[in-house]
C-alpha cells in the first residue's frame, strides 16, 4: 500500500495537503510480473513521446492487467484518435480501478460532451468538483502526472454544458462560483466566459492536453536496467570435445563413451497430447493465446485448418501457432547437426532465422470450455426475455431482468452489485433526480418498460452518504503538514478509512489524517 500526499490550495488561497491512498498502483497482475508490467508502460510512455501513439497503444493494450492509471493512458490515447466509445471504456475502467481519480472523471465529462452526451457530461463534471472537496486545485506530479486540474476549470466546463442544455441561468451561476476558485493564471478563461453567457453565446470548452500521461515512478524504471555483477562464465578445461557451453545444466557424465542423452522421459509418455518443441517466442495479442519461449515444451491437442493449435504449457491451455513448433521425436540417439559438433547434453542451438509470419485466425478455434461457454450463453439469451438495464453511477454497469419486472427484483439486483442496502440506493430516469425521474416502489414500472429500446434501458444510480462525526479522546499535534491537529473533546467528519489505524477527517475548517485510536465514533443520536 502506498501512500501520496497531494498539494492543494482551498478558496483562502491557504495550503492544504490531501492524502491518497493506491493499494493497486503497482499491483502484481496475476499472469505478468511487475517488472513486465513496468516495462512495457515505459516503453509506451516512450513512444508517445515520439509522437508514435499507435504503437504505444498497441504496447499499452498488451499489458494483461492495468491499473486505473494505465487505463487513463489508454483512454487519452483513444481520444487523441477521436474514438470516442473506446475512450468511453478506458475511463469507465479507470475510474473502476479507483474511484477518487478525479482527473479520469473530468476526461470521461469531455468525452461525454464530444458525443453530445451533456446530461452524462454534467454528472461526470459535478463528480469531478466533488472529488476536489472545496480545493483550488490538485497538482497530479507527484503521482507522475505533468497536470494541475483547477476547480475553476471544472465549473467552467459545467457551465458549458448547462448552455448547451438552454439552461443559461444555472450556467451564469457556476461562472460567478468560478470566481472564488480561479488563479491568477485562469482570469482571462472566465471572465470571456461570462461575457458569451450574458450574450447566450456558447464558449470553448476547457480540454486535457490528451498528449500527458501517467508515467511510472523513475526510480522503479531506474531499476530495469540488468546489471552482470558476475562476469560471463569461460570453459577453462573439459574432457568433452569442444565444449563451449558454459551456464547452469544439470550433472553431466565427463566420459567420452558414456550415454550420449539422458534417459527418455517417463512423464512425456502419459501426458496428454503429442509434445511439440517451442522454436520462437510468441507474445499473445487476445486472452486465448498462449505466451511461451523458445525452448519450452508444449502439448499439442488439436491443430486447426487455420495453422493455429490448442495446446497445454504449465497446466494452461491456449493458443499457438503451430509454425512456431517443432514434433519432439524422443530418441536415445545422439544428435549431430552440420558442422559435426557432439551435442550430448541435449542443448539445442538458438534458431538462426527470423520468427514465421502470425497465421490469420479463423472464428471458432478456441479452447473447448471457451467454445461451450459461449454457446450456452447465446442459446440463454436467445431463449429467454430479458432486459438490459445500463446503470450510470461512479461507474457504468449493466444488470439483466425480465422485461415488466416489479421495483423490488430491479433494486434487488442493483443493491446486490453495489453491495449497498437497497434503502440507500436512488433511482431515476435522468440524470438530475426529481419527483418526476425518481423511480420508487410506488412508481408505475410500465413507464419505465415503455422506455425499453431494443431490450435496452437506461438509469441513473444515486447513494445516500450518512456523515459519520467522530469526538476526540486525546489532544493530537503533529509538525507532518498531511496529518490532522485537533484537541482534545473537537468534534471531527470523517472522510475516509486510510487503513485498521489511521482515519481522514475535516475539523475546525482543516483536513488531514490521523490516529484512529485518539477518537471514538459519536453515536447516531448523539449531540
Amino acid at each position: 500500500m502506498t501512500f501520496i500526499t497531494l498539494p492543494l490550495l482551498n478558496g483562502t488561497n491557504q495550503r492544504n495537503f490531501l492524502t491518497v491512498v493506491y493499494s493497486s498502483v503497482y499491483s502484481k497482475p496475476a499472469n505478468m510480473s511487475f517488472v513486465d508490467t513496468l516495462r512495457q508502460w515505459d516503453e509506451a510512455v516512450t513512444c508517445v513521446n515520439r509522437q508514435d501513439f499507435s504503437k504505444a497503444l498497441e504496447i499499452f493494450l498488451g499489458i494483461q492487467e492495468p491499473n486505473s492509471k494505465i487505463y487513463f493512458d489508454i483512454g487519452c490515447l483513444h481520444l487523441l484518435d477521436q474514438d470516442f466509445d473506446a475512450a468511453e471504456k478506458a475511463f469507465d475502467c479507470s475510474i473502476r480501478k479507483d474511484e477518487h481519480l478525479a482527473i479520469a472523471f473530468f476526461q470521461r465529462g469531455i468525452t461525454f460532451y464530444k458525443k453530445k452526451r451533456y446530461e452524462e457530461s454534467l454528472a461526470d463534471f459535478q463528480k469531478t468538483f466533488k472529488t476536489l472537496r472545496g480545493n483550488q486545485l490538485i497538482d497530479y506530479k507527484a503521482l507522475g502526472l505533468r497536470y494541475i486540474l483547477y476547480a475553476c476549470d471544472v465549473l467552467h466546463n459545467m457551465a458549458l454544458v448547462e448552455a448547451e442544455l438552454g439552461n443559461w441561468e444555472k450556467a451564469q451561476e457556476h461562472l460567478t462560483k468560478a470566481l472564488n476558485y480561479k488563479t491568477e493564471a485562469r482570469f482571462n478563461i472566465i471572465d470571456k466566459a461570462l461575457q458569451s453567457i450574458l450574450k447566450q453565446k456558447l464558449f470553448k470548452l476547457v480540454e486535457f492536453q490528451s498528449k500527458e500521461m501517467f508515467k511510472p515512478n523513475k526510480h522503479y524504471v531506474a531499476e530495469l536496467e540488468k546489471k552482470d555483477y558476475l562476469g560471463k562464465a569461460k570453459v577453462v578445461a573439459s574432457v568433452v570435445p569442444q565444449d563451449e557451453f558454459s551456464g547452469f545444466a544439470p550433472l553431466q557424465p565427463q566420459v567420452q563413451d558414456g550415454p550420449t542423452r539422458p534417459k527418455e522421459p517417463e512423464v512425456l509418455r502419459v501426458l496428454e497430447g503429442e509434445p511439440h518443441t517451442v522454436l520462437f517466442e510468441f507474445i499473445p495479442e487476445t486472452s486465448d493465446e498462449l505466451a511461451v519461449v523458445p525452448g519450452n515444451i508444449v502439448f499439442v491437442l488439436q491443430k486447426g485448418a487455420d495453422n493455429w493449435a490448442n495446446v497445454v504449457f504449465n497446466e494452461r491451455r491456449g493458443l499457438v501457432p503451430y509454425n512456431y513448433l517443432e514434433r519432439l521425436e524422443i530418441s536415445l540417439a545422439s544428435n549431430k547437426n552440420k558442422n559435426g559438433n557432439n551435442y550430448k547434453q541435449g542443448i539445442t542451438p538458438p534458431p538462426s532465422r527470423q520468427p514465421p509470419t502470425r497465421p490469420e485466425r479463423i472464428q471458432g478455434l478456441t479452447p473447448s470450455e471457451v467454445t461451450s461457454g459461449n454457446r450456452q450463453r447465446q442459446e440463454k439469451q436467445s431463449t429467454d426475455n430479458s432486459c438490459i438495464v445500463k446503470v450510470h453511477f461512479n461507474f457504468n454497469f449493466v444488470v439483466s431482468v425480465p422485461c415488466g419486472s416489479p421495483y423490488t427484483m430491479l433494486i434487488e439486483k442493483i443493491s446486490r452489485k453495489l453491495n449497498l442496502p437497497s434503502s440507500a440506493i436512488t433511482l431515476s430516469l435522468t440524470s438530475e433526480a426529481s419527483e418526476q425521474s425518481v423511480i420508487s416502489a410506488n412508481t408505475e414500472m410500465e413507464e419505465l418498460w415503455s422506455r425499453a429500446s431494443g431490450g435496452r434501458v437506461t438509469l441513473w444510480c444515486n447513494t445516500k452518504e450518512e456523515e459519520i462525526h467522530l469526538v476526540a479522546l486525546h489532544s493530537y499535534e503533529s509538525s507532518n503538514p498531511e496529518d490532522l491537529n485537533f484537541q482534545q473533546g473537537d468534534k471531527i467528519k470523517l472522510l475516509s478509512k486510510i487503513n485498521q489505524d489511521w482515519l481522514e477527517g475535516q475539523c475546525n475548517g482543516n483536513t488531514g489524517i490521523f490516529p484512529a485510536s485518539f477518537v471514538e465514533e459519536v453515536p447516531a443520536n448523539g449531540q
